[in-house]
């Protein structure tokens, strides 16, 4: 349905923070706007403007089905959730990547080899199973995949699996925890995405907010950090 009021899907947390100062760089309104607070919508009637604050695995949820017209999300989350949305813009932050892990022991003894450290078991603990799975699979390795919810170094320390794949920054937790970067997948930042539907119903609409925030993507944001993972 065509609608004068844009409604874009932020995520919570430090990486709705970035986004909410790269909105403002973009000229957008962002007064009074929290991603941590417990009010959920933010609406802008003079701006026809309209903020869902979300948890950013659901963001791609909400522009797929339509409940936002545009969202800001990680690649990352982008490419577990599978989502059927428009990607139009890499917004540069949020810097973290995939990479493949493993005890650093192992991977000595394995001579550095990832076919021989999965000669044996094939066990591959993260929190991402699909882009584990697909990985994998474009190399033709068989694995069992073990999802995990959180602290994913501790799973081959306990020999709960062989490997992980998890996304990093700087690499501080894995050495924290005797891990060693066996293989990068690729890396993840912030991406603006939109509804398919909208994008086509609604682009004189939506045009003008992407090429805002275009622009102040390709300008470097406005000194956005990187992400706060390991």
């Amino acid at each position: 349905m065509v609608t004068d009021v844009l409604t874009l899907a932020l995520p919570k947390g430090k990486l709705g923070e970035d986004a909410l100062q790269l909105l403002q760089q973009a000229g957008l309104p962002v007064d009074g706007v929290a991603t941590e607070a417990r009010q959920l919508v933010f609406t802008f009637p003079v701006d026809r403007v309209r903020y869902l604050i979300c948890r950013p695995t659901d963001v791609p949820t909400y522009v797929e089905h339509g409940a936002a017209d545009l969202g800001i999300v990680g690649k990352d989350t982008l490419a577990e959730t599978g989502a059927d949305v428009f990607e139009l813009v890499d917004l540069g932050f949020g810097y973290c990547r995939f990479v493949v892990a493993a005890p650093r022991q192992r991977w000595e003894e394995a001579g550095r080899s990832l076919e021989t450290l999965l000669a044996g078991s094939r066990r591959v603990a993260t929190k991402f199973p699909r882009v584990a799975a697909a990985f994998f699979q474009e190399r033709g390795l068989p694995v069992e995949i073990i999802k995990l919810h959180g602290n994913i170094e501790l799973a081959p320390l306990v020999g709960l699996a062989d490997l992980i794949v998890d996304i990093v920054s700087t690499g501080r937790t894995l050495k924290e925890n005797d891990l060693v970067e066996v293989v990068p997948i690729f890396p993840s930042t912030a991406r603006l995405i939109a509804n398919r539907v909208s994008y086509r119903i609604n682009y004189q609409r939506l045009r003008p907010v992407i090429e805002a925030l275009r622009r102040a993507a390709a300008q470097g944001g406005a000194g956005i950090a990187t992400c706060s993972c390991g």
